[in-house]
């Protein structure tokens, strides 16, 4: 259906091997050999360790070592079968009959059966569920109807034929079917362990899974420690026998962390230090396919207005934020989706152009033109909420400046932790809010169904049918160009609207300690520890 952008689908590996020491007390073992350890920084607490439930990159992260979906990515960023040993799809394209592999584990030793697969599937798409991401499975036959109360259980497209078979019907063809059947939300889950206790996903002693790694320990807001699993099916090329995450905020804490060797791998770093390190070996800039934006809650004064959407959205200068305040290599964001997208005649993003450009005079127009209408002679005031961390921090300061300067407006800023970010925002109990939006793909209809009318991650409150209609069409176009086409148009009416302020698109900067190889770094994910092996002390 489309041919992927080499710079963005080839992930990049790290493999560097250098001399230098280790303080760390773990040394290496009595018998000589190196303690297979690394100790990396996931910056927040994860919100949800349940499958079914996850909707953040930093839960991802974790699952994503602890879990294992039918197909599993490669050291270069592609989809090739993991729990499942054999996919057959029918000549339709609408139909996969998938086999388990019979060496395939929990992680408590028992098989991971296709009962597992099937039980996992529909407990996302069960309305009680409560599933942020049952949407993702709404290419199943009768999935959506069923996550909306429409519609049977019985009638969903996956049904497993015995302990070993799994057949999956599609409403449509989906030629990256086996790239979406990577994301976290297609993981099995263990029945018995889900039924026999609701909270069996909140800690260590209750979790079973069935990846390369298992969760051994969680000191909830200090830790997450994961180890080797010995009943992982291809735990062979697992080197590291344990990997800590550690939960450290302040960007300025970890980066010092990292230097005295507390931490062995950070990203984001502190952007008043990220012109020093550029030229150190430990560095590394990585593409990240999503976008950084601030969220317009549409039903809340002032911003009910489009005209002082537009507005707020002109008064920030961009291309000063990514060169003076982030530093670390990010675009300037004029639309939704990000550059990286080869659509066969070219890059999708560099085809569908900006759809604005910072302009003050424009903006204080709008704004007095929106105010005008509604009938305001002072504007509402303005509560810019975002979740704790030190960049974030510098990013709404600078453009609560901008809003000073170039708009005569004051704005306050509020900030939570992330866990409790993510319900404040959930309830849309905010005016301004910051989000950032990451592509399970590297494919423009993941970014853009953000603001699908029904997508519980749309916390917005903005709905248009429009936009709705043509992101159900792209999603059944089986004629690549008229998939694009479609695609260019629903992002048109996005950016029309105006629902969101979007700021920047990602480039994820990194330091790794030189004595570790074989880190992955995905485009689309965080690093990916799989095969990675430290070399010495």
């Amino acid at each position: 259906m489309k041919k992927w952008t080499q710079s963005l689908l080839l992930v990049t590996s790290l493999a560097l091997v250098a001399a230098g020491c280790s303080s760390k007390e773990s040394g290496s073992g009595s018998n000589g050999k190196v303690a297979q350890e690394i100790t990396v920084n996931a910056m927040s607490e994860p919100p949800d360790l349940d499958p079914a439930l996850a909707t953040d990159t930093t839960s991802g992260w974790v699952m994503d070592h602890v879990f294992e979906g039918l197909y599993t990515k490669d050291k270069e960023g592609k989809p090739v079968l993991g729990t499942a040993s054999k996919a057959d799809v029918s000549e339709d394209g609408k139909t996969y009959t998938f086999t388990i592999r019979d060496d395939a584990k929990w992680s408590d030793g028992s098989n991971v059966t296709a009962e597992d697969f099937e039980y996992a599937w529909k407990r996302v798409l069960n309305p009680d569920t409560g599933s942020s991401f049952a949407f993702y499975l709404y290419y199943l036959k009768g999935a959506e109807d069923y996550n909306k109360g429409k519609g049977k259980v019985e009638d969903v497209g996956v049904t497993a034929k015995d302990e070993k078979t799994l057949v999956v019907d599609l409403e449509a063809p989906l030629s990256y079917f086996d790239e979406l059947l990577t994301m976290w939300t297609f993981y099995p889950v263990k029945k018995d362990t889900v039924e026999e206790n609701k909270n069996w996903a909140a800690g260590a002693d209750t979790y079973v899974s069935n990846g390369p790694f298992k969760l051994t320990n969680w000191k909830h807001d200090s830790e997450v420690v994961i180890e080797k699993n010995k009943e992982y099916w291809d735990n062979k090329v697992v080197n590291l026998d344990k990997v800590t995450y550690k939960m450290v905020n302040d960007a300025t804490t970890y980066y010092q962390m990292f230097k005295t060797k507390e931490l062995d791998l950070i990203q984001t770093l502190p952007s008043d230090v990220v012109a020093q390190e550029k030229d150190s070996k430990e560095y590394s800039e990585v593409p990240y396919f999503g976008t950084y934006m601030y969220m317009f809650n549409v039903d809340k004064e002032p911003f009910t207005n489009e005209k002082i959407r537009r507005a707020f959205t002109l008064a920030v200068d961009r291309e000063s934020l990514t060169k003076n305040v982030t530093k670390a290599g990010e675009t300037p964001a004029y639309a939704f989706v990000p550059n990286g997208v080869d659509t066969g005649d070219g890059d999708f993003r560099e085809q569908g152009g900006a759809y604005f450009e910072s302009n003050v005079e424009e903006a204080k127009k709008l704004l007095e033109e929106g105010m005008k209408e509604e009938g305001w002679s002072e504007l509402p005031a303005v509560t810019l909420t975002y979740n704790t961390s030190e960049n974030h921090k510098k990013i709404a300061e600078a453009v609560q400046s901008m809003y000073k300067k170039n708009l005569g407006v004051d704005i306050k800023l509020s900030n939570q932790e992330w866990k409790t970010y993510l319900d404040t925002t959930q309830q849309k109990n905010f005016q301004m809010a910051r989000m950032g939006w990451i592509g399970v793909l590297v494919d423009p209809v993941v970014i853009l169904d953000y603001y699908l009318g029904d997508s519980p991650n749309n916390r917005t409150n903005w709905v248009n049918d429009k936009y709705d209609k043509l992101m159900a069409d792209a999603k059944v176009e089986q004629d690549t160009a008229k998939r694009y086409d479609l695609l260019h148009q629903a992002e048109e009416v996005l950016m029309e609207d105006l629902p969101f302020n979007p700021i920047y698109h990602y480039t994820n900067n990194y330091m790794t300690a030189q004595n570790f190889k074989d880190i992955v770094y995905p485009v689309n994910r965080y690093p990916y520890l799989k095969w990675a092996e430290k070399v010495s002390e």
